[in-house]
């Protein structure tokens, strides 16, 4: 403002010393739309809580930061060394079930020769059922062994409490081989060979698993993509 004697005082706006853009930006209320006065932190019209725009701005700005995660190229974790698994197969439950199924015919057949006899029921009854232990036993085992293909090993596990693993990598592997009698060709089962040089050398047997060839399919398959 400029005073000149006996004149009206003139005032002179400069645009140079204008009240910036971003503190002249009119803002509303994210709730209602209400027009919120500068400084104002709460709505007049709900209440509610007024955005501060520099938390806005900074809020906004951690957002545009890049995310690395395990799906980008530069990502590395812990996820990069996991194996992933192909098959995992057991010794075949033919002869567990078949046994089982013997087990309960010969039970039955305990209980009615015993009832022949002046024997008590609960001896008889005790007699026929420890024959369900003799297939139960070879169920166990049969449960102690799993065989394990991933996309860089032949992992072999025995045991039930103390296990062990052996492991053969897939670059050791030499030949695969299906080996089926005529019974086990009858009932879909067989042996699968696998001859490797390693340390130990000789050939590996994964004994008596259902569809042999389907899963020496996959394990040439790999061997394929490894070698």
């Amino acid at each position: 403002m400029v005073l000149q004697p006996g004149k009206t005082p003139v005032i002179r706006w400069n645009p140079s010393r204008s009240i910036p853009k971003s503190d002249t930006r009119e803002m509303h209320c994210s709730n209602c739309g209400s027009y919120l006065a500068p400084g104002v932190r709460f709505c007049s019209g709900c209440g509610a809580a007024a955005a501060d725009p520099e938390a806005t701005r900074i809020v906004r700005s951690q957002r545009e930061l890049p995310v690395t995660s395990r799906f980008n190229d530069d990502y590395e974790g812990e996820d990069d060394d996991l194996e992933q698994v192909i098959f995992t197969v057991r010794p075949t439950l033919i002869f567990i079930k078949l046994g089982y199924a013997l087990a309960v015919i010969g039970a039955i057949l305990v209980v009615f020769l015993l009832a022949l006899i002046p024997v008590p029921a609960y001896i008889s009854i005790v007699l026929a059922l420890s024959l369900l232990l003799i297939p139960a036993y070879y169920h166990l085992k049969r449960n102690m062994v799993r065989y394990t293909l991933t996309d860089a090993k032949v992992e072999i596990d025995s045991g039930l409490i103390a296990r062990t693993t052996r492991n053969i990598p897939l670059a050791k592997i030499q030949d695969v081989t299906v080996s089926a009698s005529i019974p086990q060709r009858l009932l879909g089962f067989g042996d699968l060979l696998i001859d490797n040089a390693s340390e130990l050398g000789g050939t590996t047997v994964i004994h008596n698993i259902s569809r042999p060839r389907h899963f020496a399919d996959l394990l040439l398959r790999q061997l394929r993509r490894t070698h």
